[in-house]
């Protein structure tokens, strides 16, 4: 493995974030307890964490695998609680992804891409040693089974239609106290636009120094002197039954990240290269990414911004919140902002540029299908761009962003939850485009059909496997529609 740039810019950011957080233990207090894994943390997901076989049903949730929002750059901070403390040998997990992926793709002019690969990842993961530090490390490949030359371009191999093996992680993770730490080294993340975008083969990785942490504004807790099993003891010493706890209060909390990224090696690469070389820009720069979500019960709001010194600034907004409309149903509310544009020297483009898009989305869920409705415009001199991710656009979908310049787009789905089949599910969604600004440039539809099967118990625990199907529609420039389709196969074994 060759790493073009160094990690030390990640290494003296991070030496910055300890001797900052250095008094923070004697404000905040010291915690005897532990993570048992590192994803409380706003920058980070897991790389267990597979996008193309989520752990949540697919059908039941309208986010788009591998194109990740603000929610679930924050939402995993909770999934792993703080714990009593254990030996960090006890807590080492290791994790082996077994994955196999067919690609085939008919683009605009006919042309075809296509390939079926093997391979994978093998991760371990130990537990705090002194309470406060933790090692990481992914190997991942990915292997020709049907690869011809002239239908490369699916990004499941690299350029050639090549496998490799690469050591993408290679991290440590430092607690500084309860609910604050860092990590700094090679590692996945999901953030609106840096993220492991894992729907091929592979997932992006990041040299990065990244300190992250949560803080709760209140007491979370109810019902503490209830004895577990219910039964308290009356003034006689008699067993009487003890009425159910009030549950707990809904506890406002912020979540927060501040990184340093220095470099990404791409899902179809085998070397780690600069942020700014990768985003296109003849010179090796870093991204600094800082950004905080507000969360209470249902209700969140949250923003992040993404600053690459003379070549590109990213700026994201994000809101949600529930409406109950009976016991059972609740209509989920959601809006998002991007604003992006050339800063500095213009690196990119040698000119400045600027792009904007703004999105609505109401989910309606009943039961074990969900329905969902979302809209978004852009406007600016430039289509927008995801450099180091895929897009977060509400209508993002299997092959299109629908985020260019001029460009409105509406997306209605629907999912649904086989209930005689455990573990299958189904979604189907449309999305309508209008004409973009630029002359060159056409209006397009995209239909989507996915299947999927993912057993939740037994032997079979951990297999997903999954089918994929999309259709673009473009009005004019004579060309044919565009046709996807992907099967995907997944295993994964923790132990």
């Amino acid at each position: 493995m060759k790493i073009q740039t160094s990690l030390g810019e990640c290494g003296c950011a991070a030496v910055v974030l300890l001797v900052i957080m250095s008094g923070a233990d004697a404000v905040l207090g010291q915690s005897d307890v532990r993570l048992e894994r590192r994803t409380d943390i706003p920058f980070e997901i897991s790389s267990a964490t597979v996008q193309e076989t989520p752990d949540s049903d697919p059908a039941l949730t309208s986010v788009e695998q591998g194109k990740p929002n603000l929610d679930q750059a924050f939402a995993e901070f909770d999934k792993w609680r703080l714990e009593k403390r254990r030996a960090a040998f006890e807590d080492t997990e290791f994790l082996i992804n077994l994955r196999t992926f067919y690609f085939d793709r008919s683009d605009f002019t006919g042309a075809e891409k296509q390939a079926w690969a093997i391979g994978g990842w093998a991760g371990v993961r130990t537990g705090y040693f002194l309470d406060h530090i933790a090692f990481g490390a992914t190997v991942y490949t990915t292997n020709p089974v049907y690869a011809p030359d002239d239908r490369d371009g699916t990004s499941l191999l690299e350029e050639g239609q090549n496998g490799f093996t690469v050591l993408g992680e290679f991290y440590a993770d430092i607690r500084i106290m309860k609910g604050l730490g860092v990590t700094v080294g090679a590692k996945g993340y999901d953030t609106p636009f840096i993220s492991r975008n894992d729907n091929r083969m592979l997932p992006n990785t990041f040299g990065a120094a990244v300190l992250q942490g949560r803080y709760e504004f209140g007491d979370s807790t109810s019902g503490a002197n209830v004895p577990p099993d219910g039964i308290g003891l009356s003034k006689d010493e008699k067993s009487v039954a003890v009425p159910s706890p009030t549950p707990a209060a809904e506890v406002a909390a912020i979540k927060y990240g501040l990184g340093y990224f220095d470099q990404i090696k791409e899902r179809n690469e085998n070397e780690f290269i600069s942020m700014a070389k990768d985003a296109g820009a003849d010179v090796n720069r870093g991204v600094w990414a800082a950004g905080a979500q507000y969360e209470k019960g249902k209700f969140s709001i949250g923003a992040i911004e993404y600053y690459c010194a003379d070549v590109i600034n990213i700026a994201y907004a994000q809101t949600g919140f529930q409406i109950p409309l009976s016991d059972d149903v609740r209509l989920k509310l959601a809006a998002q902002y991007t604003d992006e544009g050339s800063v500095g020297d213009n690196l990119l483009d040698g000119e400045s540029f600027s792009g904007h898009q703004i999105g609505f989305k109401v989910e309606l869920p009943i039961k074990n299908a969900l329905f969902t409705a979302g809209f978004t415009h852009a406007w600016g001199n430039a289509n927008l761009r995801n450099p180091w991710s895929g897009y977060p656009g509400y209508t993002s979908v299997q092959v299109q962003d629908f985020n260019r310049a001029g460009e409105s787009a509406f997306l209605l789905r629907a999912g649904y939850d086989l209930p005689w089949v455990e573990g299958l599910s189904v979604y189907a969604l449309a999305v309508l485009g209008t004409d973009p600004d630029s002359p060159t440039q056409f209006r397009q539809n995209e239909f989507d059909a996915n299947l999927q099967w993912g057993p939740k118990k037994g032997l079979l625990k951990g297999l997903s496997v999954r089918l994929r199907y999309a259709v673009v529609q473009q009005f004019g420039g004579d060309v044919h529609n565009l046709t996807d389709f992907r099967g995907i196969c997944n295993y994964e074994v923790k132990f």
